[in-house]
């Protein structure tokens, strides 16, 4: 049994009951809960929070902060912000290039149109081909042409994931070819760099039981490790290009990237390859700095608001991210066309931020309860229970619930409040249960964990938003598996937990917080933190076949709609890959911000 065949066989007796059971029972975390495993009851410490005078006198010396770092971009920078390539002349050129490369594919053969779609997804460019993309794609998959000669390790992966990665199954049993006698594959193929590579990358589009790329996965991240660390050693010399491209894929695979951000990185590498091709590398610099420009406009929207609704002085002790929480509805959704739910969005991300600040940082037990009770109650005549400083938060959120509810019934003619209110209620919930862990001092199993934390990482409410604001029509089947949480959504959530606890809870546990997953295996296992960490990356593995097997199923919801909750779990593996680029200041995000939303490509 080779090394990879084993460890196969060991992760295949870990549990993923974690995975089975999450979100299978009633919301109920507000119920009572035996605390078998507390310890005594404590209050939250006070960390240092550097703020005004005026802010400072109005903060209870024995709350908590979280040490938040105050933001880089601030509202006079963010208004500042103007692009020249706003102007028609930009989008004139960008139209006379998109014709160019519409008539590069139609006359290209199969095999090579497979390449510029693969360059295309890559350069961010695949929105403005989706006809031509969708057209090819299905000509190949349904006339077989992968099928009509005998094809290398490149081009049966590059096929292979691309009709995946577009709702085609093709099965597993392609790669049979490349394996021996004893059903590994065959240890010849070490030496094509890119098509290990290439396969390396298809293996991530695997499904729950898909041995052979799960094999495919082990052995090609192996050799892909070796050829670097040979490198390094001064024992192989490689192409800058493809060395560039194996550090990013081991770093994160290429199908667990959102594009759009990825996109600029790509640009960049690309204008280094040896066959380039220059209409596509302008056109992807040009469409890039036209959409940049549109995003700018909308984060000055979302700046205003911000500034507006007095969230930032009524409660100094939350997190001033209005830049970071734009930055995942452009990663989710960044055609230009869709700024108004992009806008929209982000100013619910701002919003769920707060609350969680209350519920995580500021807030007592007793009026984080006083919180949940009202919202899931949904009383407003009841606010005057509230401390003044949850009084302006309730109402935001209130406000933000019927400016999207009448948008919809405007539009569609539906009626959505009830639907948006259980959305925020069922996350006050698990923020709840959460807060009542802590405070109790309750160290929960890692499948207790999950149950409630699938909920307060928040992704049933972003996708509840985004569904609303993106679907036309509204379908009424796609509308109640939203409201029950269909399996996309929860995996979604699941996606989004992991990747957080991987990327927040060292700090988190540093400030004083509920236990995380990594922190609730270790504690149940008796397990290293390094073991801890290595178990919830192979849960991340799991949530993507499951989500991956989603995309073959009859589903309510439009390919658009599961596209966009794939992208959800994309943007936080991005968003926490360094550590936790949401709410804490790190040179990584930092960088990232700049290039992607405050500096054009010259």
């Amino acid at each position: 049994m080779t090394a990879a065949r084993s460890f196969m066989a060991i992760n295949s007796n870990m549990t993923t009951d974690h995975l089975h059971k999450f979100g299978k029972k009633n919301l109920e975390f507000g119920q009572g809960y035996s605390c078998n495993n507390a310890s005594p009851m404590r209050l939250r410490p006070c960390c240092s929070l550097k703020l005004s005078t005026n802010a400072e006198s109005q903060l209870d010396s024995t709350r908590r902060s979280g040490m938040y770092k105050p933001t880089l971009w601030d509202f006079d920078r963010i208004q500042s912000l103007n692009s020249v390539y706003t102007e028609e002349k930009y989008s004139t050129r960008a139209c006379d290039l998109i014709q160019q490369v519409k008539k590069l594919l139609e006359e290209s053969d199969w095999f090579r149109q497979l390449q510029l779609i693969d360059d295309l997804q890559r350069l961010g460019l695949s929105y403005r081909f989706d006809d031509e993309i969708n057209l090819i794609l299905n000509t190949i998959y349904f006339e077989k042409k992968f099928c009509e000669k005998e094809m290398d390790l490149y081009s049966t992966s590059l096929a292979f994931r691309l009709l995946r990665q577009h709702g085609l199954k093709v099965s597993q049993e392609v790669f049979d070819c490349f394996k021996n006698e004893e059903g590994d594959f065959e240890a010849r193929l070490g030496d094509e760099t890119n098509g290990i590579l290439e396969m390396c990358e298809a293996s991530f589009l695997a499904t729950e039981g898909e041995e052979t790329l799960e094999l495919a996965r082990l052995f090609t991240t192996n050799i892909l490790q070796k050829k670097l660390d040979d490198e390094r050693n001064e024992l192989l010399i490689m192409d800058d290009y493809l060395r560039t491209l194996i550090r990013h894929s081991l770093d994160l695979p290429l199908y667990w990237r959102v594009q759009r951000p990825s996109a600029r990185w790509f640009i960049e590498a690309y204008a280094t390859r040896s066959d380039m091709n220059p209409i596509m590398l302008e056109l992807a610099k040009l469409d890039f700095n036209i959409v940049q420009a549109t995003h700018q406009e909308e984060l000055k929207q979302v700046s205003r608001w911000w500034k507006e609704s007095r969230l930032a002085e009524k409660l100094p002790f939350a997190r001033d991210r209005v830049v970071e929480n734009y930055l995942w509805n452009r990663g989710m959704l960044f055609p230009p066309q869709y700024g108004y739910p992009r806008i929209m969005n982000a100013k619910l991300f701002v919003l769920i931020t707060v609350l969680d600040d209350i519920y995580d940082v500021y807030g007592t037990l007793e009026e984080t309860q006083l919180f949940t009770n009202l919202i899931t109650r949904w009383d407003v005549e009841a606010i005057g229970q509230l401390p003044e400083y949850m009084r302006i938060c309730y109402m935001a959120i209130d406000n933000n619930i019927n400016e999207l509810a009448y948008e919809v019934l405007k539009q569609h003619g539906l009626l959505i409040i009830q639907d948006l209110r259980k959305f925020w209620a069922d996350l006050c919930v698990a923020y709840g249960k959460e807060a009542e862990w802590y405070y109790t001092g309750y160290k929960p199993t890692l499948e207790e964990y999950l149950e409630v934390a699938w909920v307060s990482i928040s992704a049933h409410l972003i996708l509840g938003y985004m569904f609303f604001l993106t679907s036309n029509p509204i379908e009424k089947e796609a509308s109640q598996s939203l409201s029950n949480y269909h399996n996309i959504i929860r995996n979604s959530a699941m996606v989004l937990r992991l990747a957080d606890d991987l990327g927040t809870s060292p700090y988190e546990m540093q400030r004083g917080d509920v236990p995380k997953a990594v922190e609730c295996y270790m504690n149940e296992n008796g397990a290293s933190t390094e073991e801890a960490r290595e178990y919830v990356k192979h849960l991340l593995r799991e949530v993507w076949k499951e989500t991956n097997g989603e995309r073959f199923k009859e589903s309510p919801f439009t390919p658009s709609f599961m596209r966009i909750c794939a992208d959800l779990g994309r943007m936080a593996q991005f968003m926490y890959q360094h550590g936790d680029g949401h709410g804490i200041r790190n040179l990584q995000m930092e960088d990232r911000i700049q290039s992607l939303i405050f500096e054009p490509i010259v």
